[in-house]
């Protein structure tokens, strides 16, 4: 079945081809022909240049113009424009000007003598992807159960951005048929749940052409359960359930989009025709799907976005009609009905004009069929010009869409132009009449080969070109006649087809092409293979986890040609696993387990067709056996030596015992009595399945063989050894390898090589012919015969010459094959020249650099292995005596000319020269040449002492830096305070003369920590610094405490100590005990180091303790305590006290009156006042159902009257989808509320605010009054509370 649908494509492909239409070679004259153009809608990006394509051929090659939005563009004045050769392709480039000015409308015109082709106008516009604009999207606050829709709203790009959701973790948001998002982007809730809380919804804008991305404002959702706000409010009034316990009401379908019962929706013939639906309810309703007026086309229906999105791809007109989409749940269901008009850009019934080439006197038809909806109107066009502007032809008719010719002459040729279009677009073709007169040519390769596989079906090409058009004809062989009866079909180009191709039709076919003007041939092959074939198919295997398992594919296939042959396990790659190994014919895994379970097949390929066959594995558990004792294999035994020849023989042997383990390979291995007697050599291994071996040998050897068979426990002992077997003498096979020459002095050559093994002599009397030859030199090759010796010396060579050399291999029965030839070299000497005009560049104060000219290889004597650069330090240039330094040595390997010397002493004197060396050794040195490098950053001073410490001052001494590297210009000390914590104060900075090494610092803090940093300075910068810590010494008039300001708090978590300290120490403690503790209770210790304050927890009510802080320095430092503090930790108070004389109590007791008596006075108001509101009739008009007035008795507001404002105060409850309509009514109460603009929805209704909605929460919040109470702000005050 496989094959047959392979044959059927391949002869469709094939018939395609066969209606191509007619190309006219290029060297013959035509009119321009069009090849290549850019679309008709081109956007581009604004980033690069813009490139707007028009590519055309003709004899001769055409010129190219364009005009722009209708008007000739001349390019050569706009200095952005340019064509591109042998084109006319133009490219604008948009590093001078902005693309802007370049979104026209453009044609391509192309031009020969012949005639003018047109292209299609070609509308440029710049791809773009707009920002966001700025916007503050507040929170949104909605009751569990209802709709909601999160809009995005992308900024308008070119092309339209593609749309998703994403949050901050630029993770896909989660959707499903509950969440989904909609053609335009908005996300869509058919009810929403308290997990949908988020406050990153975030919209994301993908411009494809640009590849950015664009990000909405985080969108925040927040979703109230109604159970929480109750339980919230009945806290506050007196456990009134003010609303339903029950959740949003369920509720049947209705649509969010597309809104109504019905809708349109045009779309055009082979685009994609989408619709959605999308509904709320709860539960969350199903949507499906049917066209009222006929059946979903099954292949091109695809339904998206959990059935809310139908997508019909490939419209045809067939798709116009009615469709109906419902949503449903268990509450009820809900329809809408699209009505989908289907309409048609032109589109070509049959293919589009194609060009004629016609001899003089001949007759032709141009035809332009094209349909569409609307029907298209039909214009023609001659080169570019309206036929009926166009110069009267009599040969030429135009009937509609057909224009007819009729006895053509030479001078007729012309490009005419089809121009279709409708209000939804158009079509523009090009195709020319070429009046020629040709004689045949065939334009098929001469002797070109087909191949086909028996049995299908063949076709051999016979492409010609001529004017009048050739005929064809065909023969075969003898050609003793035409080829046009059965089994031969000949198609109109020519093209001769043999249906079913047999063994009998392969041979050689001949073509001729003929017309009034002359004839040619051409001859084609044709071979006929046989087919692949599978004669042994994989089978059905069962087998246990952790066994083998082996398919077989044995494949038969024609000789000549390839074969490839492939497994796939379930039609994919084979695991990339080294237990599935691949054999010539078979498959085999081992160790299977349960993930190898699948159909493996196994597919032959060839250049021509393949076959293909399949087999499933299953794999079971390994059901427990007894146990087997296994062991390693008998030997082999009955070795026999059969089909004996010069350098072959065939050896046979019975397998030993397996011992319960398949022996798995054998092992065959000889001994060479003749030369290497007592030695055995691994020959070759073969299959366990195997007891016969085909073994290759050698000449001049005495062979003795044994096997040895392998199983999973082992090797067995090695089999008997089978009778000698000789093979005779011969000429050696190969040759030395290795062979190179090189001297070892400087007027020799050796010439050394790997010798032959005995094994490789292949006969008696080795020995070896070695030829030498100079390169250079056209001379005779030198020969010397040596034996028993891998190497060979010539002697009175010139000094390094290029030799050409062979070593042959030689026998007492003829010599090997002519080697090939090796190169070397004769010995080297030292060079004899030095590097010439060395220079030196000082790069920076440690680094310079050495050039010179590379010394002519004539000079070098040898292989050039590089230079040697040797420089010394002379002396640093602020010392005059010498410094005696070892010469160092850079080399620089290979041909430099240039080389860098790192490391270098700043400010010093060197001196150094350069040297070539060779395989033999150094050159002479260049003449020795000085530099001096700059000044450097000087080292750190080499000590730096404190003395003379005071109560407020001190001395710092130090040495100079021992490296100085430049002459020291000053030095830099800078110092700063240290507290215990290690926090370092601010920096005091000196600049001292370079002629100081000691320095006095006063106005110092006493009893305080100083840390010192002192740098040299050179012209060159700061080197490093050096550091030393220091405390001054304490004052004796103050207290030798280094603890200040010591205090103490107590609260209910405990004491607080807290203090000052300016010690030295590093380990500060605060100890505390009781006051009046007996005897010698120890002080207990809490470690504070670094901190100024310490919290003591534990302490007991009461009591008073004794507080100190402890700093300890080294063992043999003395300790330093502050003065103790007394600490009194006050009684606890009784936890039962009576909550009537609590203040709080008393305070929350006044509030909760004061607010009876608001409501108590309000509830009299409504009682009392007459009158009815004149707007009542009004909203009685307009009543939302969900909205009710609320009862006397649940002491909420009815209906009164005002008799100056006649202005109602209506209590409403929140709707049930939870939100608060805007709109629903034109009054307001904050007219009436004595200030508190914000404390009113603007319905007029104040009682639903306590359904606790965050906009109520918002407002109250984010608006305060400051004007008298009211009874009206008292209840507004209540609801900001709640």
């Amino acid at each position: 079945m496989e094959r047959r649908r392979m044959d059927a494509a391949l002869l469709v492909l094939l018939l395609g081809h066969l209606a191509a239409a007619l190309e006219v070679p290029l060297d013959l004259p035509q009119p321009p022909t069009i090849t290549h153009q850019s679309p008709k809608d081109y956007i581009i990006d604004p980033r690069e240049n813009i490139i707007i394509h028009c590519e055309a051929k003709g004899k001769p090659h055409p010129s190219f113009s364009w005009t722009r939005n209708g008007t000739h563009f001349n390019i050569d004045e706009d200095t952005n424009v340019s064509m591109k050769p042998h084109s006319g392709t133009l490219v604008v480039d948009i590093s001078g000007a902005k693309a802007e000015q370049y979104e026209c409308v453009y044609q391509c015109t192309a031009r020969n003598k012949h005639g003018t082709a047109v292209s299609n106008n070609i509308v440029v516009r710049q791809s773009r992807s707009p920002l966001w604009s700025k916007e503050r999207i507040n929170p949104i606050v909605v009751q569990e159960g209802v709709s909601l829709v999160l809009p995005c709203r992308p900024p308008a790009g070119l092309p339209p951005p593609i749309i998703f959701w994403m949050d901050n973790n630029f993770q896909r948001l989660p959707q499903s048929n509950r969440v989904s998002q909609s053609l335009n982007g908005d996300l869509y809730f058919s009810n929403v749940l308290r997990e949908d809380s988020r406050n990153d919804y975030i919209c994301y804008a993908r411009f494809p052409y640009t590849q950015t991305i664009q990000q909405k404002q985080p969108i925040s959702l927040k979703v109230l359960s109604l159970d929480a706000i109750n339980d919230t409010m009945a806290a506050f009034y007196n456990d009134t359930d003010l609303f339903s316990d029950d959740p949003a009401d369920e509720r049947k379908p209705t649509f969010l989009v597309p809104s109504g019962p019905s809708s349109s929706k045009t779309v055009l013939r082979g685009q994609v025709l989408e619709m959605e639906c999308i509904a709320e309810g709860l539960p969350t309703p199903d949507i499906s799907w049917s066209k009222v007026s006929g059946e979903l086309p099954a292949k091109r229906t695809y339904f998206l976005h959990y059935q809310r999105t139908l997508r019909i791809v490939n419209v045809s007109e067939s798709d116009a009609g009615d469709y109906r989409c419902t949503a449903r749940n268990k509450l009820g269901t809900v329809h809408h009905n699209i009505h989908v008009m289907v309409k048609a850009a032109p589109y070509w019934i049959s293919a589009q004009p194609r060009n004629l080439v016609l001899a003089p006197g001949e007759n032709g038809v141009l035809t332009c069929r094209a349909s569409g909806t609307p029907k298209p109107s039909i214009t023609w066009a001659m080169n570019g010009i309206p036929i009926e502007n166009s110069p009267k032809d009599l040969s030429r008719k135009v009937e509609d869409d057909t224009i007819i010719f009729t006895d053509v002459q030479t001078g007729s040729s012309a490009v005419y132009q089809c121009n279709v279009s409708n209000p939804y677009g158009y079509l523009l073709s090009n195709a020319f009449i070429n009046v020629l007169s040709e004689p045949p040519r065939v334009l098929t390769p001469a002797n070109k080969v087909y191949q086909v596989i028996k049995n299908h079906p063949a076709l051999m090409d016979c492409a010609s070109f001529g004017s009048p058009i050739p005929k064809i004809t065909w023969f075969k062989d003898s050609r003793s006649s035409t080829l046009d009866g059965d089994p031969y079909i000949l198609h109109d180009n020519g093209t001769i087809e043999i249906h079913t191709a047999q063994a009998h039709n392969a041979g050689k076919y001949t073509c001729v092409a003929r017309n009034s003007l002359g004839k040619e041939e051409n001859h084609i092959l044709l071979e006929v293979k046989e087919p692949t074939r599978i004669l042994k198919q994989p089978e059905y295997k069962v087998v246990q986890r952790g066994r083998s398992a082996v398919f077989q594919c044995k494949v038969k296939h024609d000789p000549s040609l390839v074969p490839t042959m492939t497994w796939l396990k379930d039609d994919g790659e084979l695991p990339d696993d080294e237990r599935f190994y691949v054999d010539s014919d078979s498959l085999t895994i081992t160790e299977v387990s349960e993930i190898d379970a699948g159909v493996y097949t196994c597919i032959m390929n060839t250049t021509l067709d393949h076959d293909s066959a399949s087999a499933e594995l299953t794999v079971v558990e390994a059901t427990p056996t007894p146990a087997v004792v296994t062991e390693q294999p008998d030997p082999p035994t009955d070795l026999e030596l059969t089909d004996q020849k010069k350098r072959s023989v065939q050896l046979t042997w019975t397998p030993g015992d397996e011992h319960n383990s398949p022996i798995m390979k054998f092992l065959i291995q000889y001994e060479d009595s003749l030369h290497h007697r007592g030695h055995w050599h691994n020959l070759t291994e073969v299959a366990g399945t195997r007891t016969t071996a085909h073994l290759k040998l050698s000449p001049y050897a005495h062979y003795t063989f044994r096997v040895l068979g392998l199983n999973a426990v082992g090797l067995s002992r090695p089999s008997f050894p089978s009778r000698v077997y000789k093979t005779e003498p011969a000429a050696p096979d190969e040759n030395p390898t290795g062979v190179q020459g090189l001297g070892t002095e400087h007027d020799n050559l050796v010439i050394s090589w790997k010798p032959l093994t005995g094994l490789q002599s292949n006969g008696p009397g080795l020995h070896y012919r070695v030829m030498w030859r100079q390169k250079a030199v056209n001379s005779d090759w030198n020969t010397a015969s040596v034996a028993n010796t891998s190497k060979f010396v010539v002697s009175g060579t010139p000094t390094f010459v290029p030799y050409e050399l062979k070593v042959q291999a030689v026998n007492d029965h003829g010599a090997a094959p002519d080697p090939a030839i090796a190169h070397g070299y004769s010995g080297e000497d030292l060079p004899v020249a030095a590097p010439n005009n060395v220079q030196v560049m000082v790069l920076n104060s440690s680094l310079a650099e050495v050039h010179w000219d590379p010394v002519p290889s004539k000079f070098i004597r040898g292989h050039l292995k590089g230079y040697k650069v040797y420089y010394w330090k002379e002396r640093s240039l602020h010392k005059h005596n010498p410094h005696h330094v070892e010469k160092e040595i850079l080399t620089f390997s290979g041909n430099h000319s240039h080389g860098k010397l790192p490391g270098l002493h700043p400010y010093s004197l060197y001196s150094f020269n350069v040297r070539i060396y060779n395989g033999k050794g150094e050159g002479p040195p260049s003449p020795t040449q000085e530099f001096e490098t700059p000044e450097g950053v000087p080292g750190a001073p080499t000590s730096l002492l404190v003395t003379n410490t005071d109560l407020d001052s001190l001395t710092l001494e130090w040495n100079p830096p021992h490296v100085r590297n430049g002459r020291i210009t000053g030095y830099t000390l800078k110092y700063q305070p240290v507290n215990n914590s290690n926090e370092l104060g601010p920096v005091e900075e000196l600049a001292l003369s370079a002629n100081e090494t000691s320095v006095t610092l006063s106005n110092l803090r006493h009893s305080t920590r100083y840390k010192f940093y002192l740098n040299a300075k050179t012209e060159r910068g700061a080197g490093p610094t050096i550091s030393q810590e220091t405390v001054t010494i304490m004052d004796e008039a103050m207290p030798a405490s280094p603890f200040r300001n010591v205090n103490s708090s107590v609260g209910d978590d405990g004491a607080l100590i807290s203090w000052e300290y300016w010690g030295p120490e590093k380990s500060v403690y605060v100890e505390y005990k009781l006051q009046n503790s007996e005897g010698e209770e120890e002080w207990q210790k809490e470690l504070v180091n670094g901190s100024q304050n310490v919290m003591l927890k534990g302490l007991k009510g009461g009591l008073s303790y004794r507080v100190r802080l402890v700093a300890k320095g080294h063992h043999d430092q003395p300790l330093h305590q502050s003065q103790e503090l007394l600490v009194k930790v006050p009684a606890v108070a009784s936890r039962q006290v009576d909550i009537a004389t609590q203040g709080w109590f008393i305070g929350l007791m006044c509030a909760i009156a004061l607010l009876i008596l608001i409501l108590l006075i309000i509830c009299f108001i409504q009682r009392n006042k007459g009158g009815k509101y004149p707007v009542k009739e009004k909203e009685d008009a307009h009543t939302d159902p969900e909205f009710q007035p609320m009862k006397d008795d649940d002491c909420t507001f009815g209906e009164y009257s005002d008799n100056e404002d006649h202005k109602p105060l209506k209590g409403s409850r929140t709707p049930s989808n939870g939100t608060v309509k805007r709109g629903d009514s034109d009054d307001s109460l904050v007219d009436y509320g004595e200030g508190g603009d914000g404390q009113f929805n603007e319905d007029g209704s104040f009682i639903g605010q306590y359904s606790g909605k965050s906009v109520s929460r918002e407002t109250a919040e984010g608006h305060e009054s400051s004007e008298a109470p009211s009874p009206i702000n008292a209840m507004n005050s209540l609801n900001s509370f709640v």
